[in-house]
């Protein structure tokens, strides 16, 4: 449980200009967050363009990413959907080796009810040899997972430890932090939240900005995380701007102009996702070199 208290990253996945994955960026990357305070790191989630990723290469990011890593900072992985037979299998067949837990996005698309999020969520945590992380992101399933399924599934199983909850909601992160099972992590998923919530008891937060600027930003964690609201705050209002810019036309393509202008990885992304355009360029370029 202590492993994921702080700031993990949600990493992206660089690709080369011809759109293969860029290992060597990777390896700089993960460096990058180690070097500089970040205490775990995400595999294959939304920012790191999953839907859009390979088995194959799936399997030989983990395998970079591990081997880079050399057991320094807790892993952990992407495995979710919205076809819950697919995910159980995936959870019993695949390598999990290197991997510390499992972040287990909320079923898409389908638009399940509460009753159908819990019995899916059900079958993963019996079927995970990892423990779980819950992931409620109703900004792209299109369905909220309301705090009493969260909480029911926390009461009910073990393995599930915590939730990262990215509905950019104040009053749902207060309901679930007010209403947890003492040992029951609340992780925030929303940078610009992140402070606020962790202030009024959350665990810490799973950022996209954080890898970007793992030194304050996980220094601002930290000091929410110790109580100190000045120290903390004065580091939020130095990135608040950037963590507008990097969401404002879509994620990952905003972190990824912000990595490319710091020389991590490149800018480049997958269809349906197209770069950021010059605009927001030229406003992360003006940041960063004023930062």
């Amino acid at each position: 449980m202590q492993k994921f208290i702080g700031t993990g990253v949600a990493l992206v996945t660089p690709f080369k200009e011809d759109k293969s994955v860029d290992f060597d960026a990777l390896v700089r990357l993960v460096k990058f967050n180690i070097e500089n305070g970040i205490n775990y790191l995400v595999i294959n989630g939304t920012t790191g363009e999953s839907a859009t990723i390979t088995k194959e290469e799936k399997k030989e990011i983990i395998e970079v990413i591990a081997k880079t890593n050399n057991k320094r900072l807790p892993l952990v992985l992407g495995v979710g959907g919205n076809n819950t037979a697919d995910v159980v299998n995936e959870l019993q067949t695949a390598d999990l080796s290197h991997i510390d837990a499992i972040l287990s996005v909320s079923p898409y698309y389908s638009k399940p009810t509460q009753e159908g999020l819990y019995q899916h969520f059900k079958a993963i945590a019996q079927a995970s040899p990892k423990p779980i992380i819950l992931y409620n992101v109703p900004g792209r399933t299109s369905k909220n997972m309301e705090p009493a399924t969260t909480l029911r599934l926390a009461n009910n199983f073990e393995n599930v430890i915590a939730v990262k909850e990215a509905g950019n909601n104040v009053q749902q992160y207060l309901e679930l932090i007010k209403n947890k099972p003492a040992d029951f992590l609340i992780i925030s998923g929303d940078d610009d939240l992140a402070l606020n919530v962790v202030l009024a008891g959350a665990s810490g937060v799973i950022s996209v900005i954080g890898q970007a600027f793992p030194k304050e930003f996980s220094s601002l964690i930290k000091l929410g995380l110790e109580g100190k609201n000045k120290e903390a705050y004065r580091l939020h209002y130095k990135l608040m701007d950037m963590i507008g810019l990097i969401f404002s036309e879509n994620n990952p393509s905003g972190i990824k102009a912000v990595l490319n202008k710091l020389n991590i990885t490149s800018d480049e992304v997958r269809l349906p996702l197209v770069k950021a355009t010059d605009e927001l360029q030229g406003k992360i370029a003006d940041f960063v070199d004023n930062f």
